[in-house]
């Protein structure tokens, strides 16, 4: 069977010379005759991966040096707890603002261990814009701002960082990390589940400031302190390491396409022709302030919704995979990260009007 064009929000798509080469590698690793999911991860030649891993990625973002890089395990839903109980006390406050889904979740696991203050929402507007930065109520004594860079499943997306507080800024960027140069020292921490443009679900990276390190409460488990993992590039437990050895393949990729700039300019062509498709119809709608709109989660609806299971069956058939929308939100949704290809979405569009001057 041919490879099909995979718009999965996660896990999603990977480039298919990191798999072929996966593939390839699966039972010789480098010359060890093991597969690198039976090497010691205390041995030489993983230890010499993973720093080759911290190295492509502090290139490719440009991440200063004095903050640290991690790969750790429970996915950035995990970071939800690990950020206050590594930044802050349980009397202190942090800002929380939620744009989305995944906003709301962090908020709420937030207040099982802080005073977590909603300082804004786009909950009134069903989550289809970003509350103006002016607006938002922070809080003098926060310890933290915390947001969401890109929520996948509403698909709005902060394309500046807000400058609104003294606080550090917290982000959770799993949709937005290697898709677009980022100016790390806006932030305090950095989080992202690997699975949309990283690899393979099973490791999280996470970017922090070395002056906020030792700060974790004496209850936080060692895998989610920050001092603790970092003391142990990330290896006080046993790591993920075939999805770390994926990951590292993925950050050879994205530098030999040309970097972050060069997926930047790819990433926002591919998005620019499909919003340009849905607002050039009728039949489709994307309801997302235009100012916000994610790059790489495209949410759009069917003018008759009685359309959508066809829809999703002919585009299935049509080797579009994956494009049912969030059960929050329902209609589609495309998410296109770094390895969908462009082919993948201009093949989408095509599809697209063929469908709807089928139905339409």
């Amino acid at each position: 069977m041919e490879r099909i064009y995979n718009f999965s929000p996660g896990p999603a798509t990977l480039p298919t010379s990191v798999l072929e080469r996966a593939r390839d590698e699966l039972l010789n690793w480098r010359g060890t005759g093991m597969s690198v999911m039976e090497v010691s991860h205390r041995g030489k030649e993983f230890i010499a991966l993973a720093e080759r891993s911290v190295d492509a990625l502090r290139e490719l973002l440009g991440i200063p040096d004095n903050y640290r890089v991690l790969f750790l395990q429970g996915g950035a839903t995990m970071q939800f707890a690990a950020v206050p109980l590594n930044l802050a006390g349980p009397n202190d406050t942090a800002d929380y603002v939620t744009t989305g889904n995944w906003g709301v979740k962090a908020v709420g696991e937030a207040r099982r261990y802080l005073h977590a203050n909603e300082a804004a929402t786009g909950r009134d507007g069903n989550f289809t814009s970003i509350p103006d930065p002016a607006t938002w109520r922070v809080s003098d004594d926060a310890r933290y701002l915390h947001l969401v860079s890109n929520e996948t499943v509403v698909g709005v997306e902060f394309h500046e960082t807000p400058d609104v507080s003294d606080a550090p800024i917290i982000a959770d960027m799993s949709s937005t990390l290697l898709s677009r140069p980022v100016d790390v020292d806006c932030y305090g921490v950095i989080y992202a589940g690997a699975q949309k443009n990283v690899g393979p679900p099973g490791v999280t990276v996470v970017i922090v400031r070395e002056d906020l390190l030792g700060q974790a409460r004496p209850e936080t488990p060692t895998v989610v302190n920050y001092r603790a993992m970092a003391d142990t590039d990330s290896m006080s437990n046993t790591p993920p390491t075939f999805t770390w050895y994926v990951a590292g393949l993925v950050l050879e990729w994205v530098r030999a396409q040309g970097g972050l700039d060069a997926m930047a300019e790819r990433n926002h062509r591919k998005a620019s022709k499909l919003y340009a498709a849905i607002d050039g119809s009728d039949f489709f709608d994307n309801p997302v302030d235009p100012a916000c709109r994610s790059w790489m989660n495209i949410p759009f609806t069917l003018a008759d919704t009685n359309l959508d299971a066809l829809f999703l069956k002919q585009s299935a058939e049509a080797g579009l995979a994956n494009l049912k929308g969030h059960r929050l939100v329902g209609g589609m949704r495309a998410s296109i990260y770094n390895a969908l290809p462009e082919a993948g979405v201009d093949a989408l569009i095509e599809f697209m009007s063929d469908f709807e001057a089928r139905h339409g």
